[in-house]
């Protein structure tokens, strides 16, 4: 399980640093002590640095060398025409600043549209950095077989690719888990709660429709619609709420473990700013789902509509409802 740093990002509602920070610890003496960020995740990277710094001074390195982070390079879209090796190192140079590290343990690539620019000289910088020792693994964010696929080919060494995938998002099972499972690559899984939409809060609940607070919401609502609106998504969380009775956990925890449990998956990432949901957190490794499980929740997943098509095929078109909700220049602001 990886502890996921989208929420403490700006523009997801009021967060307590020093809370935030706090609880980091608590998450690492619990055991998950691998965490999730990027270098647009606003803040986030130096939250983070900022909890590694505390860990090594309070406890020492040895303490603080069992953390593992997970960053990414998200170059601005408007940058990508322009973008070059030294500014790629600078932005590399920059998350290690910001994480008190000496090397990045995994960086995950993402390139907002791939027919502009240079993105395979781009990966190549990023392979030269960890020959260089400032990254020690790469992987891919949001992307399908027909974009991973040349880089492989080119001789990348990726690791892992971080999709989005849940009891409402199968996108990764129509032919990526497959393809990974081939080249050694493993899915890092975000979305696998669904923005919290596949928990407790959310069971027997009018349709809120689409006006929140965040755009993790908003994103998360708009995946609720294309698997086949409110009222399949509601008899969704009447079976998760039965099953996760059952076996005495929370809805989260059916719905994690659901995830972990496909093919190819290596982690779930779960966007907790704090550690109030611990104990239900943890309760997913003591979690079985046994074949009656599946076949109840698979009479329900038969009825869905999609989301169909490629990963973060919906997304990528910034016209449409799901893109038109992203932000495209992040690190320019």
């Amino acid at each position: 399980m990886i502890k996921g740093g989208w929420q403490l990002a700006g523009g997801h509602g009021s967060v307590d640093r020093t809370q935030a920070i706090a609880d980091m610890t608590t998450f690492f003496d619990a055991g998950i002590r691998t965490f999730d960020c990027a270098d647009i995740y606003t803040g986030v990277e130096e939250m983070i640095g900022t909890f590694i710094e505390t860990l090594r001074r309070d406890r020492g390195s040895e303490s603080a060398d069992k953390v593992t982070v997970h960053t990414k390079l998200v170059p601005d879209l408007d940058s990508l025409s322009s973008i070059g090796a030294t500014d790629i190192e600078g932005i590399i140079d920059r998350s290690l600043k910001r994480l008190r590290l000496d090397q990045l343990h995994l960086v995950q690539f993402y390139w907002w549209n791939l027919s502009i620019g240079r993105p395979y000289e781009t990966l190549e910088c990023l392979k030269r950095l960890c020959e260089k020792g400032k990254i020690r693994h790469l992987g891919v964010n949001n992307w399908d077989v027909k974009q991973t696929a040349p880089f492989v080919e080119m001789g990348f060494d990726i690791v892992s690719t971080q999709v989005q995938y849940s009891l409402l998002d199968h996108r990764p099972a129509n032919g990526l888990a497959r393809w990974c499972a081939e080249n050694d690559i493993k899915l890092l899984c975000y979305g696998s709660l669904a923005g919290g939409f596949l928990t407790e809060h959310w069971l027997d609940q009018p349709d809120p429709g689409f006006v929140f607070e965040n755009r993790s919401l908003i994103k998360y609502r708009l995946i609720v619609d294309e698997f086949g609106g409110w009222d399949l998504f509601q008899t969704l969380l009447t079976t998760v709420k039965a099953l996760a009775d059952k076996h005495g956990v929370s809805m989260s925890a059916v719905a994690a473990r659901y995830v972990l449990d496909q093919p190819q998956v290596g982690a779930v990432i779960i966007g907790a700013r704090y550690a109030h949901h611990l104990p239900q957190t943890l309760s997913i490794f003591e979690l079985s789902l046994d074949p009656d499980d599946y076949a109840a929740l698979e009479a329900v997943l038969a009825q869905r509509h999609g989301p169909s098509g490629y990963v973060y095929e919906l997304e990528s078109d910034r016209t449409g409802r799901h893109g038109s909700i992203m932000k495209y220049n992040l690190n320019a602001s």
